[in-house]
């Protein structure tokens, strides 16, 4: 089928599908589409860098602002799955973007995973055609840290994750949803370091913006390098 007709009857079936099943754009709430043209447009990559206190490169697909911040939410607490395969092309793109390893998931708490009943990250890097390592796990308890000052963060997050098997002399990329402090992704490059991996970096759908990108003043510090 060619790239046309694949388009013309993906939204024949999802015109369909609205009929029985009613839903609103994640995007921008238009109704009768999970995701509209006009968002899921607004979802291609557009990768950008960010650089870990550590040295660690973060490559992500996406700004985390407007349509991207509004369908990686209806992915992760609404439950939408469909909606990994439109996020998928960014994770990918992430990836491509640094060089080339085994990639490993940071994993959610376990409070996470129970809440929403599977791994947003694991499902988006599946429709991206990433196989992934698992080697990491958390620690329970350590609950949501989004409200913390940059320095609690970064320090309620040091031994939050741990290795699952041997890791050593082997080369990993990170690879999760969203990186706002970095912390998340410190203490995972951490534990991985400590188990005697390489890691070459890390990639996300989609990264907080630096004030250029449009972010309010103060959020420039949220990585703490490079911005």
């Amino acid at each position: 089928m060619t790239p046309p007709l694949r388009s013309v009857a993906r939204a024949s079936l999802a015109d369909a599908l609205a009929v029985l099943l009613p839903v609103d754009c994640a995007g921008c709430g238009r109704p009768d589409r999970a995701l509209c043209e006009e968002c899921r447009a607004a979802l291609a990559p557009a990768p950008v860098r960010r650089v870990l206190p550590d040295g660690t490169v973060v490559s992500a697909g996406l700004v985390y602002a407007g349509v991207a911040r509004a369908t990686i939410l209806a992915l992760k607490e609404g439950g939408a799955g469909t909606l990994a395969a439109a996020l998928a092309p960014a994770l990918a793109a992430g990836v491509a973007d640094l060089p080339a390893a085994e990639a490993c998931a940071v994993p959610s708490s376990p409070e996470a995973r129970r809440r929403r009943g599977f791994s947003p990250v694991g499902l988006v890097a599946r429709r991206a055609g990433l196989h992934l390592v698992p080697a990491l796990a958390a620690e329970p308890g350590r609950g949501e840290q989004k409200a913390l000052p940059l320095a609690e963060r970064l320090a309620s997050r040091s031994g939050a994750l741990h290795v699952t098997r041997p890791v050593a002399a082997r080369r990993l990329l990170l690879v999760d949803d969203v990186v706002t402090s970095g912390a998340t992704l410190l203490a995972a490059a951490e534990a991985l370091r400590e188990g005697g991996a390489e890691v070459v970096g890390a990639a996300v759908i989609a990264a907080v913006p630096s004030r250029r990108e449009g972010a309010p003043p103060g959020s420039e510090r949220i990585l703490g390098l490079g911005w």
